[in-house]
């Protein structure tokens, strides 16, 4: 993700998360730890036919990894998308050394906590209203340090389900 990127990301922001969705000054923040011998994050997006579809960040401190965000377009929900730009995010915690990641998502959001699931994060808790205005609970998942080569959830593995990964034409990525 780059600096030009934050236009098209909001508008994704805003469509997706309408009450909690972030401000521009939170992604110029992120991105101000992106860069340089001393970064800190790891922000990506995706692009299809020149349009934003997905966006994703990870944040490291010390030994530990914390996905920031990630969301895909609604018409790119059943792509794998969302397992592609997580599998960013999975490469950015082992360049960072991260011995876990973590993770929180909504508790009606069954999707992302099935996909996160498949790449071996489990849950460890609950923050209550954790999301607002809303006050939505949200659930927290880990992921220890990196997998067996073969596991599903080893990003450099062959795909876990070959169907939910097929490539969207003219799909980038970039950050």
């Amino acid at each position: 993700m780059r600096w030009w990127d934050i236009g098209p990301v909001l508008e994704l922001e805003h469509e997706l998360f309408p009450e909690d969705a972030w401000s521009a000054g939170m992604f110029w923040s992120e991105l101000a730890h992106a860069r340089g011998p001393c970064a800190t994050r790891r922000y990506v997006v995706a692009e299809e036919a020149g349009r934003l579809v997905g966006y994703a960040g990870l944040a490291a401190a010390g030994d530990l990894g914390d996905v920031q965000t990630i969301a895909a377009a609604r018409d790119q929900w059943g792509t794998g998308l969302g397992a592609r730009l997580l599998t960013e995010l999975l490469r950015a915690a082992t360049a960072f050394e991260c011995a876990e990641v973590l993770l929180e998502v909504r508790v009606d959001n069954v999707r992302a906590q099935k996909l996160y699931a498949r790449f071996g994060f489990e849950p460890i808790g609950f923050r209550r209203g954790y999301y607002q205005p809303g006050n939505v609970d949200a659930l927290v998942m880990r992921r220890l340090s990196d997998p067996a080569p073969g596991d599903p959830a080893d990003p450099d593995s062959a795909d876990p389900d070959p169907e939910s990964f097929k490539p969207l034409q003219g799909e980038t990525t970039h950050g």
